[in-house]
């Protein structure tokens, strides 16, 4: 399995996961607009030219925003996201961004981990972040240094 930067090509691909794995997910013309941005990053994991999962995050001068995280629900506990997260921590850590910010539902608890596991700190909660089923967002930060 590789990390690469995600290209074009991949959003077929990336796709079919988003559509499977949200209720409200990015459109194919969203992804395709942050992905000509210039202060964003998204990462596929590749297999075999099969995409098994992807990640962004928008960055202004020193922060990030993580935007999304995912992998496909047939791939997961394969250790995709981790690894993932991992590359874009040290991706965006040579770049000069310090802090990185992230909103997880409340109820996915294996995500919260994952994200703990990787120095994030549960930093407040965004009240009705979520729609389809609504529900809080927990706001979760890492930062070189506390939160």
């Amino acid at each position: 399995m590789i990390i690469r930067e995600m290209q074009l090509d991949d959003l077929e691909q990336v796709m079919v996961i988003e559509n499977e794995l949200f209720s409200v997910p990015w459109t194919e013309n969203g992804f395709f607009s942050f992905l000509l941005r210039e202060d964003a990053l998204f990462l596929v994991a590749e297999e075999e030219g099969k995409i098994l999962g992807y990640c962004g995050v928008l960055m202004v001068l020193d922060e990030g925003d993580i935007t999304n995280v995912a992998v496909d629900k047939k791939q997961q506990g394969r250790g995709i996201g981790k690894k993932l997260i991992r590359h874009l921590i040290r991706v965006t850590g040579q770049a000069g961004v310090t802090t990185l910010h992230l909103e997880v539902r409340q109820s996915n608890a294996a995500a919260i981990a994952l994200y703990e596991g990787q120095g994030f700190e549960k930093a407040g909660v965004r009240k009705n972040y979520y729609e389809s089923p609504a529900e809080d967002g927990i706001l979760m930060c890492r930062k070189d240094g506390a939160c």
